[in-house]
């Protein structure tokens, strides 16, 4: 699959003002950036910073939708972000998934909320996201848009597209609490 279309500024945000910004934390010897846009750049860019990971990469996808889990160790990340690329569409028109990255230095999160979170041991992250052109705030603004994950329904073209995923990569189905 192709890389994924390049930040273009959207024009008609959905769900948060046309800016895109970041916030950073630390705590320890871990640094989290909290990274907020539309709905479609987030997934975007998820796909795009997914590339600064290690070649090989843990995966657990949560579906808060349908309560559904799946996990996969050590899985090419070629492979990983080709799915990731496949689920942009359904993933950024009905949100309620997270979507989590690891290695043993940084992990890569896609929240329900339509987010992305990065915890990480190094700063490197918030040197790409400055030179992407991202605006580093000092508190997040408010949100235009946050769903009650109890109130999330399921949907049917979300969940087809989560399972082929999880079957695409081998991921395995933890069962429900």
């Amino acid at each position: 699959m192709s890389e994924l279309s390049a930040f273009e500024y959207a024009e008609t945000p959905r769900f948060r003002t046309g800016l895109d910004w970041f916030v950073i934390s630390h705590a320890q010897d871990v640094t989290c950036i909290r990274i907020g846009a539309t709905a479609e750049r987030v997934v975007d860019m998820m796909h795009a910073l997914s590339v600064y990971l290690d070649p090989a990469v843990d995966l657990r996808i949560d579906d808060a939708r349908t309560g559904r889990r799946w996990q996969g160790a050590l899985l090419a990340l070629p492979e990983v972000r080709e799915t990731i690329g496949r689920l942009r569409l359904p993933l950024a028109a009905y949100g309620g998934v997270e979507v989590s990255l690891f290695t043993d230095n940084d992990q890569l999160t896609l929240t329900p909320e339509m987010l992305i979170v990065i915890y990480a041991r190094t700063d490197r992250w918030a040197f790409l996201l400055d030179g992407m052109g991202l605006l580093e705030r000092t508190t997040a603004p408010a949100p235009n848009w946050m769903p009650l994950r109890s109130a999330l329904r399921a949907e049917p073209q979300l969940a087809h597209a989560l399972q082929a995923a999880a079957d695409r990569l081998g991921l395995i189905e933890e069962p429900h609490p």
